[in-house]
């Protein structure tokens, strides 16, 4: 489980983080919404320790990220996978090669394992018919494919999604939305979503959480995010982008 209890963060002048509180129980996709500048990158950067708290804690599974060295930093790390905005894959490298790159820096694996799980991830997203393939001549919803297979090569438990739809069309941000869930439901992994997107949070959430001066100003599920008359949700569901 992750969980924000009362989280602060200052960057310069600005107020970022202002007692910040929610969780995320295992084996679900929570959704965190809010307009640009609210938060929620920096709230994904506290999850995986980038980013400590002026006050406040971070916990996964019951321990203190904040309170971590390198090596307990590096270990959690490893039961995380991270998805960019847009991929962001290394152009020089084949899209094989670039899902690798998490195995070949922090795992022991013989080349055969390497090039088996590979290969799994690849086809998992449907991308193992491009794994020869360079970035430059992928498109963008081949790029966040190969971006998704990378943060699930380690076979981790929590996976951080950072816009995951952003600049795609409506018919490859839904097959996104459909892996999202896939990887959920098929790998029970555990889901932290930031976007601006009304389709990618009703399509990929189980829970909804949207920011409003550095708190959740509203919270739950889907279904009772949709019927909502809260003028927060409405904002955010009526008037989002797809």
């Amino acid at each position: 489980m992750i969980e924000l209890r009362d989280v602060c963060k200052r960057l310069g002048e600005r107020q970022v983080l202002d007692h910040m509180s929610f969780r995320v129980p295992k084996g679900m996709n929570f959704v965190l919404m809010g307009p640009s500048g609210c938060g929620k990158s920096v709230t994904l950067k506290h999850v995986i320790g980038i980013l400590r708290p002026d006050s406040g804690s971070v916990q996964v599974d019951d321990q203190d990220v904040q309170s971590m060295d390198r090596a307990q930093l590096m270990a959690l790390r490893k039961r995380m996978g991270y998805l960019f905005q847009n991929g962001a894959l290394i152009n020089w490298l084949t899209v094989a090669e670039n899902v690798a790159l998490p195995l070949r820096e922090h795992a022991r694996v013989s080349k055969s394992e390497l090039q088996q799980r590979v290969h799994e991830v690849l086809g998992l997203v449907g991308m193992d018919h491009a794994a020869t393939q360079y970035p430059p001549a992928i498109s963008g919803g081949m790029k966040l494919r190969t971006g998704l297979a990378r943060a699930l090569v380690t076979n981790p438990e929590y996976v951080l999604y950072d816009e995951p739809n952003a600049g795609l069309d409506p018919i490859i941000s839904k097959q996104i939305h459909e892996l999202i869930v896939e990887v959920r439901d098929r790998l029970g992994v555990t889901g932290l979503i930031v976007t601006h997107s009304r389709a990618c949070a009703t399509q990929c959430g189980d829970r909804i959480g949207i920011i409003e001066n550095g708190r959740l100003g509203i919270e739950g599920s889907v279904a009772e995010i949709l019927a909502s008359d809260n003028p927060l949700a409405r904002s955010f569901l009526d008037g989002g982008t797809d």
